[in-house]
């Protein structure tokens, strides 16, 4: 099913809530979306602002009806990396909230955000087959964005719908940023199947959040696993939401302790937990855990989407058959996206990868099939002729209660610990030094404000070396 153009079929379903209560049927949205895209010549490209609300939604999928590119842009973007793009792409059109810094010619109002026209008259010549243009969630000053097809986002929303099990009566309510992948998917997975959105920009540290929440009776929401050690500090074993069915994580590993947390809160609440595995270069997901093994198989990132495909590769390119080995994790789908652009003329590239990623994810798969991620081909340090797994290191100093991630280069591994004194910074080195078996001079234990995350809540490695080295 097309969910852009077939929806229709659900014209008097309500596709919409915004935070203030305010509801459009799918008929009413997929007008307003016409009527937007109507302004627009097809094929144009346009950077759409996205907030969580009824006009960026009507407004992407008013894009995708007439064939018009979108970038995803977020409203708080770098401002250096917002002149990149446009330098880089040099769009015809932006869609942003009237209050935001960009200059144009303003040619229609739509509720709080308008349509601005740039000046740069030709729209440049791109794909056939390319949707949408997305950042990707490592970038910070980079103009690098994924090219998703048409046949990308339809194949994984039907794909996530299926195994999700998404039903017309489900109301999900949004929790990430329109313009990340997996909040995206989200939205793309819920309308296809006549569901509900819940459009809010409240966060889940917002009392209103929880009020809408309640309110319009939500059945869903999904996270990154900082949003999980969110919904900890507030207590959600103890929260009373019986309108709630299911709930998702994906967007980076959950560390098994806190995977087995909430699988033994959701067994206590009814609720089914499901944690899968994506990336924007593979549209969204390419894995999940059925909600039956969340805590049989805690830690594990579960089996191949329907219509997918999942295997692991050793040095060579050749596939491991053998459970217990790790290697890297290659992904086959419909929805392995085109490839990336870095600047307006690479728009018209033919498929880059032809249905087949390399994830740079390690992973093991076990003898039922159930896939682990490891740790990321980049993630390595050679210290002393030792390979060292910088996320594994994380994740046994955060079982020890150091707040901390780990950087650095071939031998010299630092960790990252927020507000540490001398005592504890000497603690985490003896104790991952102990545990690597090596000797404590190839570790470095530094003391940071704050762990810099992007607006999906991924950590910003880079940045954390930017600022302290």
């Amino acid at each position: 099913m097309d969910f852009y153009n077939d929806i229709f079929r659900y014209s008097d379903n309500i596709a919409i809530t915004d935070e203030n209560g305010t509801s459009y049927t799918y008929g009413e949205m997929l007008a307003a979306a016409d009527d937007f895209a109507s302004q627009i010549p097809n094929r144009s490209l346009i950077f759409l602002v996205c907030e969580n609300c009824s006009e960026s939604i009507m407004a992407y999928i008013g894009c995708l009806r007439r064939k018009i590119v979108p970038v995803l842009i977020h409203p708080k973007i770098d401002h250096k990396m917002l002149h990149q793009l446009l330098g880089a792409y040099r769009p015809q059109f932006i869609f942003c909230p009237q209050n935001w810094h960009a200059q144009g010619v303003e040619m229609a109002a739509f509720g709080r955000h308008h349509l601005l026209k740039t000046g740069n008259e030709n729209a440049p010549e791109m794909n056939p087959d390319l949707a949408v243009l997305i950042t990707t969630s490592g970038s910070t000053g980079s103009p690098k964005l994924v090219m998703q097809s048409y046949k990308n986002i339809i194949s994984n929303a039907n794909s996530i719908a299926e195994y999700l099990d998404i039903q017309e009566d489900d109301r999900a309510i949004t929790t990430m940023p329109m313009s990340y992948t997996y909040g995206l998917s989200i939205i793309q997975s819920h309308l296809i199947k006549g569901a509900r959105i819940i459009a809010t920009e409240k966060t889940l540290m917002d009392k209103m959040f929880w009020k809408l929440f309640k309110e319009q009776k939500a059945t869903t929401f999904g996270g990154v696993p900082y949003v999980y050690e969110m919904l900890k500090q507030l207590r959600f074993e103890r929260m009373e939401l019986p309108s709630l069915r299911y709930i998702t994580q994906a967007g980076g590993k959950l560390s098994k302790d806190l995977t087995l947390e909430f699988s033994e809160i959701c067994r206590n609440k009814g609720i089914k937990l499901i944690i899968m595995y994506g990336q924007t270069e593979a549209t969204a997901r390419m894995s999940y855990l059925p909600w039956e093994y969340a805590f049989s198989k805690a830690g594990s990132i579960g089996i191949a989407i329907p219509h997918g495909r999942l295997y692991l590769a050793d040095v060579d390119g050749r596939e491991i058959m053998q459970p217990g080995i790790v290697g890297e994790m290659v992904y086959e789908g419909d929805n392995v996206t085109l490839g990336y652009a870095l600047t307006a003329k690479e728009l018209k590239k033919a498929d880059q990868r032809h249905g087949r990623l390399e994830t740079g994810d390690m992973a093991v798969r076990d003898s039922d099939g159930f896939f682990t991620i490891v740790g990321r081909k980049k993630r390595f340090l050679k210290i002393f002729g030792n390979r060292v797994n910088l996320d594994e290191a994380e994740g046994l100093l955060n079982q020890e209660g150091f707040k901390c991630v780990c950087g650095g280069r071939d031998d010299q591994l630092k960790v990252y610990i927020v507000d540490a004194d001398e005592n504890k910074m000497a603690e985490a080195v003896d104790f991952i030094s102990a545990k690597a078996g090596l000797n404590r001079s190839a570790f470095q234990a530094v003391s940071v404000d704050e762990i810099p995350r992007n607006n999906s809540g991924k950590v910003m490695y880079s940045k954390l070396e930017e600022i302290y080295g």
